[in-house]
C-alpha cells in the first residue's frame, strides 16, 4: 500500500518524519512525501534546521485515490504553512471523503482544522491547538493516542514526539485493516 505523507516544504519536525516512515516501510508498504513544492523539504529538530528530504510527489499533481492512507507529521511550522494552502488542504479533506485511514500527531490537526473534517470527532494533539479543535466541532482528550472511527473514516492522533511508540503502533494497525482494499 503507498502512503501519503503530507509536509510543507520548510518546518516538519524531522522526528514525526522519520518515525513513522520507519514504522511503514517496516510493514513493507511504499511511504510517499508529498509536499506543495518540488525538489526538497527542509526538516526541523523542534527550532534548529535538521535533514533535508526529497519530495516524491507534488499535491494537485496526485489525489486520495493513489494512496491507502495518509500521515499528517507536526512541527509548528508544518501545518500552519499546510493550512494556508488551499491544495493540501482539499488533498486532506480527500481521504476523509474517501474513507481512508489519516493519522496526525502534535500540531498536525491544525491542518484538520482548516479541512473542517472534525466534527463529533474526538482526538488528541499538542495541548495548544485544544481549543482549536474544540471551535472546529472536535473534542480533545490528553492521551498518548487516539483512535476515532466516528466519522467516514479512521483517524489516529497522538500528542508529541515522546508517543511517537504509541502513534507508530496503532496507525500501523489501523492501516493494515485498510490495506487489502488499497494498492
Amino acid at each position: 500500500m503507498r502512503i501519503a505523507f503530507l509536509v510543507a516544504p520548510e518546518g516538519v519536525e524531522q522526528i514525526e518524519l522519520t518515525a513513522p516512515w520507519k514504522a511503514v516501510t517496516e510493514t513493507g508498504d511504499i511511504p510517499v512525501l508529498v509536499s506543495t513544492e518540488p525538489g526538497r523539504i527542509q526538516a526541523f529538530d523542534h527550532l534548529d534546521k535538521a535533514d533535508t528530504f526529497p519530495v516524491d510527489a507534488v499535491v494537485g499533481d496526485v489525489t486520495a485515490r493513489d494512496f491507502g492512507a495518509l500521515v499528517l507529521p507536526g512541527g509548528v511550522a508544518n501545518p500552519d504553512n499546510l493550512r494556508m494552502n488551499d491544495a493540501a488542504v482539499a488533498f486532506v479533506k480527500e481521504f476523509f471523503e474517501q474513507g481512508l485511514p489519516v493519522a496526525a500527531i502534535c500540531h498536525a490537526p491544525w491542518t484538520l482544522v482548516e479541512a473542517d473534517v472534525l466534527r463529533g470527532r474526538t482526538l488528541t494533539s499538542w495541548p495548544s491547538l485544544r481549543t482549536d479543535i474544540r471551535n472546529a466541532g472536535g473534542t480533545h482528550v490528553d492521551e498518548p493516542v487516539q483512535v476515532c472511527d466516528a466519522g467516514p473514516n479512521v483517524l489516529i492522533t497522538s500528542r508529541k514526539p515522546d508517543d511517537l511508540p504509541e502513534f507508530c503502533d496503532a496507525f500501523v494497525t489501523e492501516f493494515a485493516k485498510t490495506g487489502a482494499v488499497a494498492s
